[in-house]
């Protein structure tokens, strides 16, 4: 190859990366999340808006179960449960043997999580005024993992290796602390019998890991009972899926990853179907009757605020003062706008935060729908300037590498 061909492939590798960058494994689940998303709000606002919602809210006549009674129950009450069993399996492995089980190494991520949770929760109450908003003040403080680290995908090795790990460890304490908000503010009442069915199944799942029992079809079968018996229990159905992952074997008795094999077969599933499903039968707003005030109520301002604004100072503010206090280092090799970049990321809350807004607000469809217009403005304005600070911000090394070793050199 001719010298003069290189300065020709170099600035086509740039002009085409962003593109090949949607197709690694990064980018292409939150890649997926927008479009999906997009494709929601088009059916929902176009002349086949009628099918749209009669396809998730018409009713389901042969369905077992009343609760279960239209395919949008169906999705968030069921299907749902399998992303939060792939949560649950995250969890176990990243607290069991991953970043989670140093003590050193999660102490800034799970501050930074609960200052992430607890800032955006506080910003949402001082915009909105309480009163009949007060039930969503934890729609705001959740992170979604997909789109957040697609959002890193785009930007290829810019960032570096130790904010990715940062971001992606403060989204899965981020997860951890959604499920105990579900579980504790909203459960509306308890059922004493389903709830003590629940109990004996959740102890026969700790028998099965007990006695180490090596084959996934005993738990596979335990947990669907389980999520029927916390169905009918009071507590929100997708807690099932949290805990019955808790109960997998980390390793066989051969010593093969049994946990990792499970999690590993339907993280792709979850990322490229369930929530994807989740998303198009939720992400859909109508907009029709509604004027640019819409977008100025109360309730979608303060859901944005809280995810813009609460997200980004919740998180900096606490790395910026445990860095200075000595109470743990920041991540590695990363400079502040970087950090000021990713808590921005963190603002993206898409898929936990319509799901705990559909439970803020049950039997409200306005809110709900009010609440899904500040989620999805909330977390666009995150993605988009969290990638631009990002991009203005970071350098590629692994690029500028290559350009230095292609280079010709003299004879």
């Amino acid at each position: 190859m001719s010298d003069s061909s290189v300065p020709l492939a170099r600035p086509l590798r740039r002009i085409f990366a962003p593109v090949r960058a949607l197709f690694v494994s990064d980018a292409s689940a939150g890649v997926l999340l927008i479009l999906v998303a997009a494709a929601a709000m088009i059916a929902a606002n176009s002349p086949f808006a009628g099918e749209y919602r009669d396809l998730f809210y018409g009713k389901l006549p042969w369905t077992p179960i009343e609760k279960l009674k239209d395919l949008h129950y169906w999705i968030n009450d069921g299907l749902m449960a399998i992303f939060f069993f792939v949560v649950g399996l995250e969890v176990k492995r990243e607290i069991v043997s991953g970043q989670l089980s140093d003590p050193a190494a999660r102490r800034l991520p799970m501050l930074a999580a609960a200052s992430g949770m607890a800032v955006p929760a506080i910003v949402y109450l001082a915009v909105s005024g309480g009163g009949e908003y007060t039930n969503g003040w934890a729609i705001p403080a959740a992170t979604d993992i997909a789109f957040a680290m697609g959002v890193l995908g785009l930007l290829g090795s810019r960032v570096p290796a130790s904010l990715r790990l940062f971001l992606l460890t403060v989204a899965i304490v981020d997860d951890i602390g959604a499920v105990v908000v579900i579980a504790v503010f909203y459960t509306k009442s308890l059922y004493t019998m389903w709830l003590v069915a629940s109990i004996v199944v959740f102890g026969l799942l700790l028998a099965l890991n007990r006695f180490r029992v090596s084959v996934f079809w005993p738990y596979i079968l335990l947990a669907v009972v389980l999520w029927y018996c916390v169905l009918n229990s009071g507590v929100h159905a997708t807690i099932a899926g949290v805990v019955a992952a808790l109960t997998i074997p980390l390793r066989r008795r051969d010593g093969n990853s049994m946990l990792e094999k499970l999690e590993h077969g339907l993280a792709p599933w979850s990322a490229y179907l369930v929530v994807p499903v989740f998303g198009f039968a939720n992400a859909g707003v109508s907009l029709a009757g509604m004027g640019p005030e819409a977008l100025l109520d109360a309730l979608p301002i303060a859901i944005a605020a809280g995810l813009v604004i609460g997200k980004q100072v919740g998180i900096f503010s606490v790395v910026f003062l445990a860095d200075k206090t000595g109470f743990a280092p920041r991540p590695e090799n990363a400079s502040w706008a970087e950090i000021w970049g990713v808590s921005i990321l963190c603002g993206i809350g898409f898929t936990m935060s319509i799901f705990i807004g559909g439970l803020a607000f049950p039997d409200q469809p306005l809110l709900i729908e009010e609440a899904k217009i500040g989620i999805l403005t909330g977390s666009a304005i995150s993605a988009v300037l969290g990638f631009i600070v990002l991009r203005l911000t970071t350098t590629h090394p692994e690029e500028e590498c290559n350009d230095q070793g292609n280079q010709p050199t003299e004879a």
